[in-house]
């Protein structure tokens, strides 16, 4: 349940170039909002920076979030900040501890949606159980901004039973996915192009630390490497890992859990959901002893919608990602689509052969015909569409 913070009476409704001059006016809405709503001793001091004391190792990261619209079904870019940068960190193995928060203003934003973010910012540090504890405020000329961009920085204290690194990963470990790809980015996507569903397509985004703690404190070392696939998508995840180790991901569509309506949003708008945005979930890639365990206790933990993709690494070629897409139907699925459809007619005048398999710097693609009825015939296509 989200919190209820009433605003305070002011005596401006917007946003001027005022509110950043390091004055009255940037005092006051400091004062009234930030300094109120998320109170703790560190921002109490008001100083140039943050005094801290930090054992053991130490986890360090920072992001911006631009994002339009600023609120969204699921959430806004004040929630979307403080949880972006708590996983960044959760995914070094990381247990969040501090923030850095700073805003670019537009003027002309509304006070009352500055302070909704405010608001959603002090709800989701509280979840991941984070302090913002320095930060800094600017106003940009109408029309030099799009109403409010974000930066934050965060450090974390790293668990000492983590040991994150892609050096890690040996052939025949698996890769488990904690949610449904996806969802965070066609949410946004559907408000844009104005999409509308039989149910509310709503962002997923949430702070991953809790589970991945829970997680560490287990498996341990046996955690060979963990990753939020937000910008880019799995797809790019994939393929930063391929390169990164040397060796060749396989994987199959029939693997990769998305929902339905976000199948269908991203077919509309001709997107490949591999590639799109995701917030609410991670891939973790870890040692074949311990994965339905694994696998078993991230779905308890976190009640997501979990999927084990089984992988073979270091058949393929080095550095590349294979993904096998089915063209046709199969009794209780559907896997005829545009792209497919397109990738037969092509493939029916073309030079592809069967079972025949591509490889672009990226992804490369196979599709499997699968249709009971004689089916159609196996084709391969490069993947253009990208987010």
């Amino acid at each position: 349940m989200r919190l209820q913070c009433p605003m305070p009476k002011l005596d401006f409704d917007v946003i001027t170039l005022g509110h950043g001059s390091g004055g009255i006016l940037t005092n006051k809405l400091l004062d009234s909002g930030v300094f109120n709503l998320l109170e703790n001793d560190h921002l109490q001091e008001r100083h140039d920076g943050a005094f801290l004391e930090l054992e053991g190792q130490t986890a360090f990261t920072t992001d911006s979030f631009v994002i339009s619209p600023v609120s969204f079904p699921g959430g806004d870019i004040g929630e979307l900040a403080v949880n972006g940068t708590v996983n960044d960190l959760a995914m070094c193995g990381a247990i969040p501890q501090y923030l850095s928060l700073s805003f670019i203003l537009e003027e002309g934003l509304a006070v009352e949606e500055f302070w909704d973010i405010l608001v959603s910012i002090k709800w989701a540090c509280e979840k991941a159980g984070v302090q913002v504890v320095t930060g800094d405020t600017k106003v940009v000329e109408q029309g030099q901004g799009d109403k409010i961009f974000i930066n934050t920085t965060g450090l974390g204290r790293v668990h000492t039973k983590a040991s994150i690194h892609s050096d890690n990963i040996q052939t025949g470990d698996k890769i488990i996915v904690s949610g449904q790809l996806a969802t965070h980015g066609m949410a946004i996507m559907s408000v844009r192009e104005g999409l509308e569903f039989e149910s509310e397509l709503k962002s997923d985004t949430r702070c991953l630390n809790h589970t991945v703690k829970k997680l560490l404190d287990e498996f341990g070392e046996d955690i060979h490497l963990l990753r939020d696939p937000t910008r880019g998508g799995v797809a790019t995840v994939l393929v930063e890992i391929a390169r990164s180790i040397g060796k060749g991901i396989d994987i199959k569509q029939h693997d990769l859990p998305v929902a339905q309506q976000v199948d269908s949003a991203c077919e509309m708008l001709g997107l490949d959901p591999l590639y799109v945005a995701n917030e609410g979930l991670f891939m973790s890639i870890v040692d074949e002893s311990i994965a339905n365990d694994f696998f078993g206790k991230i779905t308890a933990y976190g009640r997501w919608r979990t999927r084990h993709i089984n992988w073979r690494g270091g058949r393929q070629s080095p550095q590349t990602s294979t993904f096998h897409q089915r063209i046709g139907r199969k009794a209780g699925s559907k896997y005829v689509n545009r792209r497919t459809a397109a990738a037969y007619l092509l493939s029916s005048s073309s030079r592809y052969h069967k079972n025949d398999v591509r490889h672009e710097p990226n992804l490369a693609y196979t599709h499997q015909g699968t249709s009971a009825g004689g089916g159609l015939p196996s084709v391969c296509v490069q993947k253009s569409t990208r987010i």
